[in-house]
């Protein structure tokens, strides 16, 4: 496991001769393209040679290692996103659509989410969604480490709700049924259990919750965490201009 600060970003480019058959550009999609079907797990400089129709050699002429082309590849994906820039939306709006657009592609390439803080995010992409993120908190008012804190309730929330949703999504792929049905097949052990759970079981029972679909239930949730986090992150703004007008 190599040196948390050891990035593929901070070496300085090597020395190279010769002339290689393919760009990195190349290389890199290939890899998302291995690690979108099969997850970090099935990547191997070997097996995406193969896929190349290349030897390990000719990709290590791009990328030294395989946590080298994580780190590409994590980047790469993080292009994805769009952030508005300041001007463009009011804070609130142009913070929902970062974190609607993280959570957008940490589903579809849910290989990421294993991936976050193992090496630094500091590539041109993940730099240039830092610095408009920065600006849209600045712009509502934030500064300093409160900023920071701002920011990272945001991304924690998306990366929560990501992970349970991921996972889950995982687990019906892997049981070949649909959700509703993996939900219906556990009705007979709730209703076995019910009056150890007077509470839950009462919940279970109220309108619209039996007719909750199991697909839309994670992106109801996700829209009515972020809009609360920030209702109050606007209360906390707000408290904190009339603290500065008082004093």
């Amino acid at each position: 496991m190599p040196d948390f600060t050891d990035s593929v970003w901070t070496r300085p480019a090597r020395t190279r001769t010769g002339q290689p058959t393919l760009s990195r550009e190349q290389i890199v999609r290939s890899a998302i393209e291995l690690l979108d079907a099969e997850g970090a797990t099935g990547l191997s400089m070997r097996r995406l040679g193969a896929r190349l129709g290349s030897g390990a050699t000719s990709l290590y002429w791009h990328v030294a290692t395989k946590d080298d082309l994580l780190e590409l590849a994590v980047d790469e994906v993080m292009g994805e996103v769009y952030v508005p820039e300041a001007g463009d939306a009011p804070w609130r709006v142009g913070i929902s659509v970062m974190a609607n657009g993280i959570r957008s592609m940490l589903l579809r390439h849910p290989w990421v989410i294993g991936l976050l803080g193992v090496r630094p995010t500091i590539g041109p992409n993940v730099l240039r969604m830092s610095n408009r993120t920065v600006a849209l908190f600045s712009a509502a008012g934030f500064r300093g480490p409160d900023l920071s804190h701002a920011s990272s309730l945001i991304t924690a929330h998306v990366i929560g709700s990501a992970t349970t949703e991921a996972a889950v999504a995982s687990a019906v792929r892997r049981s070949g049924q649909p959700a509703a049905d993996l939900r219906a097949s556990l009705q007979p052990y709730m209703e076995k259990v019910a009056r150890e759970h007077p509470e839950y079981d009462s919940w279970r029972q109220e309108d619209g919750v039996a007719e909750m679909r199991p697909d839309e239930v994670f992106a109801q949730s996700f829209e009515f965490g972020l809009e609360r986090i920030l209702d109050g992150l606007d209360l906390w703004l707000a408290a904190q201009r009339e603290e500065d007008r008082k004093g």
